[in-house]
Order: structure tokens, then sequence, then C-alpha cells
């Protein structure tokens, strides 16, 4: 019998989850130093990265290289239904400072709303050139092009909709598929996936 999608999410997070973390420490290393050797990161002016939350891949190693290339590092916080606004970091020592970000209702660290932080994707991408503006996409799991399994939000199905920069999934190599088994019209692919 088929899983449904909602099945299949439960059963990636639970290999997810199994992964040893030695393993999946050397893989989230592979996938940081792969997207620092791209062309797309090497070539970006602005990141829209999010803030890895439990067993994601991990982005922190990136946000930090981001910052000390003098690279606009954005993260999302959640504004509605399917919706995130995105707020300029400025330094690492802002992520574990008391009071700079606070826990969304799904329990994930998020910039507060500062307005003068905020990032108008749009004119961010349309300023620097939508080639040298970046999106590192969490999932699941991906496939060979570029389609991703998220978490059921359909924050980024949106947000990828309407961003005109290079977007990167970042996935390690057990949870790269050659094709995803729920396809669905609204999906729109990353455009590379990196793997380690």
């Amino acid at each position: 019998m088929a899983l449904s999608k909602t099945e299949f999410r439960k059963t990636l997070k639970e290999r997810r989850a199994a992964l040893d973390p030695e393993l999946r420490r050397i893989m989230d290393g592979n996938i940081r130093d792969a997207v620092l050797k791209s062309d797309e990161w090497k070539r970006a002016k602005v990141v829209f990265a999010y803030l890895s939350f439990g067993d994601e891949v991990g982005t922190r190693m990136l946000i930090k290289a981001g910052l000390e290339a003098g690279k606009t590092v954005a993260i999302p916080r959640v504004v509605g239904e399917r919706q995130m606004a995105w707020y300029r970091i400025e330094s690492m020592a802002e992520l574990t400072t008391p009071g700079v970000l606070e826990k969304s209702k799904y329990g994930i660290d998020e910039p507060r709303e500062v307005p003068e932080r905020l990032v108008d994707v749009a004119a961010a991408c349309a300023e620097v050139g939508p080639e040298n503006a970046v999106a590192l996409v969490p999932g699941l799991a991906f496939d060979a092009n570029g389609y991703r399994i998220g978490y059921g939000g359909g924050f980024y199905d949106v947000f990828l909709a309407d961003f005109p920069g290079v977007s990167l999934g970042l996935c390690r190599r057990a949870f790269y598929l050659t094709e995803l088994p729920f396809a669905d019209e609204h999906d729109l692919p990353v455009t590379r996936v990196v793997t380690g």
C-alpha cells in the first residue's frame, strides 16, 4: 500500500532523526563546503538563509561565512498564512543574544519585527541583480529535478513562486531521491540541490 504524503513526511522525519550524529555532522560539512565553493555563493551579494532547527541541515556556518564575506544575510519570520518576511542580521552574536530572536508558534527561532532590518525580497534582488541573490531552502527530501518535500506549511512554495534569484536546496545524500512520489502542480523546483 502506498504511503500518503503525510505518512511519507513522517517516515522522512523519523529517518532523519535516526541518522548517526557524526554522519550528520560530516554530511552537513560537505554541504557547507559545496555551497561555499559554488559560483552561486561566490557571486551572491544577498543571502536569504533559514535558521536551521532540530535535525535540519545546519546553516549557521553558512550564515557566518556570508556575514564574514560582507554579504547581506536575512532570515525569515512567519507573518501570516504561508507568508514570511525577511530580516537582516548583522552578526552571529545576534543569534544568541537575548531579545534579538523569539520563538515562533512552531518553536523555531525567528527575528523580531524590527522595521529598519526588514529586507524587501523583490527590491533587494532588483538592486543586486537576481543572479546575485541566493536563497538556502530547507526540505525533508529533494529529487534530481529540484522538487522538494517540505513540512507541509507551504511557506517556501509561496516564497519560491515570487523569488527571482537562485535557490539552493540543502539536502543530505540519504534524502536525495531520483524522483519524489508526490509531485503537485503548485510545487516549484529549486535552482539546484546541494548534497553532501
